[in-house]
C-alpha cells in the first residue's frame, strides 16, 4: 500500500527521521564488526582457571610428557599456543626461559593503557579504545605464583588514527547521499519556479510553470500561475481599454474641435455652440462611465456592505427608467419574487442592473416590451431582462460584456451607447461572485444576473 505525504514539513521530517535511523543501524553493525574482528576472544575466568588446574594436574602426576600431550590437545581446541612455566617464567615441559613472555606481556599492559587513556581523552568509541594493539599477545592465567599458564595470542595489526575511518566511511557517505536527495526534491522545483519567474518578470506573460506535486511547493505554483492568469487578464484589458479609449476620445474631440473652427467662421453661431455642448456632453458621459467602471475594480474592502432588498430595488428603477421607456415607445413590466433580501454593496447592484435594463430599452423596438423577472433558485438570485429587439449574433454574446464592444457601431452611436455599460454591469456582478451572461430568446435578448443569496462576502473573483 502506497502512502502519499503531500506536506513538504512531513516530507523533511520523515526523511531525516528515516536518515538518523539508518545511521543508528549503520553505527551499531560496525561496532558489533569491529568488536567481533578485534576484541581478543579470551575464555571466561573459570575456564582459565580449569585449564590451568588441568595442566598442574597433568605435570604432577605424569611429569613433562603428559604436561605436552595436555598443552598440544589445548593448543589445537584454541588455535594458540600454550606454556606451563613455574615462578621464574622456566618451561615446565623442556626448561625454556619464557621470562621475556612475561616482561613482552608486563610491558603490553603498560603500552596498551596509556593508548586507552589517549583515547578516552580524544573521545573515541570504546571498542576502538580496547583494539589498539600490535605485536603477539601474551594473556597470563593462575593466580597462584608456582604454576602459571602462558597463552600466546597471534599479532594483530595496531589501528592507527585514520584507520578506523575505513570502516565509517559509508556513513557519512549515506548521510550526505541522503541529504542530497533531499536537497534536491526541494531545491529543483523552487530553481524552476524562480525561472519561470524571471522570464514572468520580463515581460514575458505567457510563460507558467506546470508540476504534479501536491504538496507547499505545488501549491505555490499552482498560485502563482493562477495569480499570472488574473495578472495577463488585467493587463490584456487594460491595454484594450486604453486602445478603445483613445479611439472613443479621437472622434468626439476632432469634431469638438471642427465646431470650434465653425464658430469661429460661421454666421450661425448657435447652431456651433449647441454642436459644441452636444460633444462636450458626449465627451462628459464618456469619462463618468469609465470613471464608474474605475469605480467597479477598486477596492473590495471598501464596500458598503448592507442588507438589500432587491426586488424594492428593481421596483425603484423600473419607475425610474419608465420615462425613457416610454420616449421610446416601448413598455417596462417588473415581474416575479416580491421580497428577496441579500447582503452586498446597494450602489453596485443598482449600477449593474440598471445598465441592464438601460441597455434593453435603448434597443427594444417600438410597441414592444421589456420584462425585468426576478426569481429564486435555491441559494441564488437571478435578475433577467428581456427586450424583442433582434437580438445578437451567437459568436458576440460574450463579447457584448467587453467595454467598448457595439454589434453594430453606427447603431451604437445613434442609440448613445459606448459600449461599457454592460460591461459595468459584469463587474459589479462579478465582485459579488455572480454572473452575467445572455442569449437570444427568438425574438429578442434575455441578459441574466445571477448572484448568491446569503454570501455576505464581496471582493474580487477567485
Amino acid at each position: 500500500m502506497r502512502i502519499r505525504v503531500r506536506s513538504l514539513f512531513a516530507k523533511i521530517f520523515l526523511w531525516f527521521t528515516a536518515t538518523i535511523v539508518l545511521s543508528w543501524a549503520g553505527i551499531v553493525t560496525t561496532s558489533f564488526f569491529l568488536m567481533a574482528r578485534l576484541e581478543p576472544r579470551e575464555s571466561p575466568s573459570r575456564v582459565h582457571s580449569l585449564f590451568v588446574d588441568d595442566a598442574r594436574r597433568a605435570y604432577e602426576e605424569g611429569g613433562p610428557s603428559r604436561l605436552s600431550e595436555y598443552l598440544a590437545r589445548l593448543d589445537t581446541f584454541t588455535e594458540a599456543p600454550h606454556y606451563l612455566v613455574d615462578a621464574k617464567g622456566i618451561d615446565l615441559v623442556d626448561g625454556t626461559d619464557r621470562s621475556g613472555l612475561l616482561a613482552l606481556r608486563a610491558s603490553r599492559q603498560r603500552s596498551r593503557s596509556r593508548v586507552r587513556s589517549s583515547l578516552a581523552w580524544w573521545g573515541l568509541p570504546w571498542f576502538l579504545r580496547a583494539s589498539t594493539r600490535e605485536g603477539p599477545q601474551v594473556l597470563l592465567h593462575g593466580s597462584d605464583q608456582k604454576y602459571r599458564l602462558i597463552t600466546v595470542l597471534p599479532a594483530r595489526r595496531r589501528f592507527g588514527a585514520a584507520d578506523p575511518l575505513v570502516y565509517f566511511l559509508w556513513l557519512p557517505i549515506l548521510i550526505g547521499g541522503l541529504c542530497y536527495l533531499l536537497a534536491v526534491h526541494i531545491a529543483s522545483p523552487l530553481r524552476g519556479l524562480r525561472r519561470v519567474l524571471e522570464r514572468f518578470g520580463r515581460g514575458d506573460l505567457g510563460v507558467r510553470y506546470h508540476v504534479t506535486r501536491r504538496d507547499e511547493i505545488g501549491d505555490l505554483s499552482r498560485t502563482f500561475n493562477r495569480m499570472a492568469d488574473q495578472i495577463e487578464t488585467l493587463l490584456s484589458a487594460e491595454r484594450r481599454l486604453l486602445q478603445d479609449v483613445s479611439h472613443e476620445l479621437r472622434s468626439p474631440l476632432a469634431r469638438l474641435g471642427f465646431a470650434v473652427e465653425l464658430a469661429r467662421t460661421s454666421p450661425d453661431r448657435e447652431a456651433a455652440l449647441s454642436r459644441i455642448r452636444k460633444e462636450a456632453d458626449r465627451l462628459n458621459h464618456l469619462v463618468d462611465e469609465l470613471l464608474q467602471l474605475t469605480r467597479a475594480e477598486g477596492d473590495p474592502t471598501a464596500r458598503n456592505m448592507e442588507d438589500v432588498d432587491l426586488a424594492r430595488l428593481l421596483n425603484e428603477l423600473v419607475a425610474d427608467c419608465s420615462l425613457e421607456a416610454d420616449a421610446a415607445g416601448c413598455r417596462l413590466t417588473l415581474a416575479g419574487e416580491r421580497s428577496v433580501v441579500l447582503t452586498g454593496d446597494r450602489e453596485l447592484l443598482r449600477r449593474a442592473c440598471e445598465n441592464v435594463i438601460r441597455n434593453a430599452v435603448r434597443h427594444a423596438p417600438k410597441g414592444t416590451s421589456v420584462v425585468v423577472e426576478l426569481a429564486r433558485h435555491g441559494d441564488r438570485v437571478e435578475v433577467s431582462v428581456r427586450d424583442h429587439g433582434p437580438g445578437v449574433p451567437r459568436e458576440t454574446l460574450s463579447a457584448i460584456f467587453e467595454p467598448f464592444f457595439r454589434v453594430e457601431n453606427d447603431r451604437g452611436r445613434d442609440s448613445g451607447g459606448i459600449g461599457l455599460g454592460l460591461a459595468i454591469a459584469r463587474r459589479a456582478v462579478e465582485l459579488h461572485h455572480g454572473r452575467v451572461t445572455a442569449f437570444n430568446a427568438d425574438p429578442g435578448l434575455v441578459v441574466s444576473i445571477e448572484l448568491p443569496h446569503g454570501e455576505p462576502m464581496v471582493g474580487l473573483p477567485a
